[in-house]
């Protein structure tokens, strides 16, 4: 007797991490499997304009453990800048490390905490990249420590009339920014104090926030201020961005 087969249906989940430990998730796949992947792939191309601001940037965002030694952190929105170029956005060497995966749109907002000491801008920069390019461009950040380079920043975004009004690229004080290789966008903030202060050299969040840390940037927490609302706002483009992804016909 020929040997019997049984045929057998498996179900998979993507789980795909943010580039630079900033938020841990998965999107949702169904049976689409690569299909899906590349749709949601492509639906987070448009969300910064598919997709209301307070969604992407919330007026308020709750930051639970955010603060240092676990302390919680609240961020209130004081100025929304409008969608534009990158022209704006970077140091003139990241903006050319940047260049491979092109620029669609950026959008940024600034935030103040609970007590209006510091401002954190955080930004997404969506690419015209496929996940090939957003994937080598994120090997190289690894790769080559561009994420920890004080020559490479992103720009504040100023708002007069707002507790940021002097938040200038000599007030940076602490940064991240992350490469994400299932989304074609490069999110990051920068934080720094809101009594304008300059600051030599600015320190990267992951080192700011590590044990034993003694600059001016890590006892006043600004690490942690530019890494828990970057790792807030990535987890609200996920959210969207599965939402987009999984949307069916009516």
């Amino acid at each position: 007797m020929a040997p019997r087969t049984a045929a057998a249906a498996a179900c998979m989940v993507l789980g795909l991490g943010l580039i630079g430990g900033a938020v841990t998730g998965s999107w949702i796949a169904d049976d689409g499997g690569d299909a899906t992947t590349a749709t949601s792939f492509s639906s987070s191309a448009g969300l910064w304009h598919n997709v209301p601001v307070d969604e992407l940037f919330p007026p308020t965002v709750l930051g639970t453990g955010a603060g240092p030694g676990g302390a919680d952190r609240a961020w209130t929105r004081i100025a929304v800048a409008p969608a534009t170029g990158c022209a704006g956005g970077f140091d003139a060497l990241l903006r050319k490390v940047l260049a491979p995966v092109g620029c669609q749109r950026l959008i940024r907002a600034t935030y103040t905490d609970a007590t209006q000491s510091y401002v954190t801008t955080v930004g997404l920069l969506f690419t015209k990249a496929d996940p090939a390019a957003m994937t080598a461009l994120a090997k190289r950040f690894e790769s080559e420590r561009l994420d920890r380079r004080t020559d490479l920043l992103p720009l504040p975004y100023a708002a007069k009339g707002t507790a940021a009004e002097r938040f200038g690229p000599h007030q940076r004080a602490s940064w991240t920014i992350s490469v994400l290789t299932d989304a074609p966008v490069v999110a990051y903030a920068v934080s720094g104090w809101a009594d304008g202060r300059t600051v030599d050299t600015p320190q990267p969040a992951a080192d700011a926030e590590a044990s034993g840390a003694t600059t001016a940037a890590a006892q006043a927490g600004l690490g942690n201020e530019a890494q828990g609302l970057a790792d807030r706002i990535e987890r609200r483009l996920r959210q969207n961005t599965v939402g987009s992804a999984t949307e069916k016909p009516s």
